[in-house]
């Protein structure tokens, strides 16, 4: 559902997964929505009255989470079928899979630079993936539980996670060390959200509270009430005004921060300086360098909004249906060329369906007759036995890919290898010559 609250409140339920819808995320432009789904699908919709979607149909088992790159030009999803993959946008193609968890993946997020990939699993293992060699980089593991959700802070130096075993933890990648530790929880932790500026981290668990952390003391510092079950989602607006929550109550609730405000422009050039791995480190690094385990006796700021607070929304909003006409998009789809300089591509993107009313080719050359919300001949589904055959043929593919990469490796080895002995040789041939 998208919520709209201006100039009157109403809410858009878009209709076209045939199962639950796991995660969601808006493309940093605003103009895309991703959506996920048990029904193993991912759907890229068009956030307007329309709308129009693209289907995603790569993954064999339930999709568990839909993450954007900073710069929207790639999407990255995780899925109960152990696996990672990679989309390129532009083009509305599968790009590569990620394969080294041995249980189901959770949760799969880019760093601000797009740079490399963090995913968690229920094999109790985070795994930080480089997308240039597409390979894991770097492993923590943990023997008492496994993390629901991980995320990058904003400068990308840390990742935190939440836990099933109560805890949130965050680590510093640059040095592979567990910074801090909180066990301020006494229910699983479902999600966390950092705040732009990267001082605050809010976590939502299933004992029905959000709780709020400084991380530069390293402290909780506030616990909100109001959710009655479990709270499954949080997430900071762009500038950290703001902050939603969603739980097993049905609500969805809307929060305002009293923190320091900054506006989005300062806070992504602040975050900039660390786009770069050989930029001097600032004072945005410096997180606390000792692990800080916090018992739940520390006394904190507790909120209770249905105390004081009054929904202010008075009477139920109107919702509208939309169904939509999709696309389908396979692992198999047809590598597209970009644009010409002199051509226009409407909505930035080169599938059909994602393309505005205005300037999709039929309204071109039919002005008087709306047809862009029929599906055409090119939009209708792959049947079910070819996108089987096509998948199995895409992860003998990927086997293949995975196994030509290793022989690439062990060749620049081998490579190496005999570079070393040349020199050696030359190094005792010059030494005899001298003699």
């Amino acid at each position: 559902m998208l919520w709209n609250f201006k100039p009157q409140a109403r809410a858009f339920r878009y209709v076209g997964h045939k199962d639950v819808v796991t995660s969601v995320q808006f493309s940093p432009l605003g103009n895309l929505l991703a959506s996920a789904s048990r029904d193993r699908t991912v759907r890229l919709w068009i956030p307007d009255k329309r709308g129009k979607s693209s289907e995603f149909k790569a993954h064999t088992a339930p999709v568990r989470s839909v993450d954007f790159s900073a710069d929207g030009q790639f999407l990255a999803t995780a899925s109960e079928d152990k696996s990672i993959k990679v989309w390129n946008m532009y083009r509305q193609r599968f790009l590569y899979s990620l394969y080294r968890h041995t249980h189901w993946v959770r949760c799969a997020k880019f760093s601000p630079d797009g740079r490399l990939i963090v995913s968690c699993s229920e094999d109790k293992t985070i795994k930080i993936w480089d997308t240039t060699n597409k390979q894991c980089v770097n492993n923590f593991s943990d023997f008492v539980g496994f993390a629901n959700f991980v995320a990058f802070n904003p400068n990308g130096t840390c990742i935190a996670s939440a836990g099933s075993d109560h805890t949130v933890k965050i680590w510093d990648i640059r040095v592979n060390k567990l910074l801090q530790h909180y066990q301020v929880h006494s229910g699983g932790v479902n999600c966390v959200s950092f705040h732009p500026s990267g001082n605050y981290l809010i976590t939502a668990s299933s004992d029905g509270t959000l709780k709020i952390l400084d991380l530069l003391e390293g402290r909780l510092i506030y616990t909100l009430q109001g959710h009655t079950g479990p709270v499954f989602t949080v997430s900071f607006s762009k500038g950290g005004e703001l902050f939603t929550s969603g739980g097993a109550d049905a609500q969805v609730l809307l929060w305002r921060t009293n923190f320091d405000e900054l506006t989005c422009k300062d806070i992504f050039k602040r975050n900039l300086k660390r786009l770069h791995f050989d930029s001097p480190p600032h004072l945005l690094d410096i997180y606390p360098r000792t692990p800080h385990p916090h018992e739940r006796k520390v006394e904190t700021v507790e909120i209770n909004p249905k105390l004081d607070v009054i929904d202010l929304q008075t009477s139920t909003p109107p919702v509208v249906d939309i169904l939509s006409f999709d696309s389908t998009t396979t692992m198999e789809t047809t590598v597209r060329t970009l644009p010409e300089k002199g051509e226009e591509v409407c909505g930035y993107f080169l599938n059909p369906s994602l393309m505005s009313s205005e300037c999709s080719p039929t309204n071109l050359k039919k002005k008087t007759e709306d047809m862009s919300d029929l599906p055409s001949e090119s939009q209708r589904p792959i049947p079910l036995a070819v996108a089987d055959a096509l998948e199995h043929i895409m992860d003998q593919l990927n086997v293949l890919t995975q196994t030509v990469s290793i022989l690439e490796q062990r060749l620049t080895l081998t490579e190496d290898k005999l570079n070393d002995c040349l020199e050696n040789q030359q190094k005792l041939f010059n030494a005899i010559q001298k003699s």
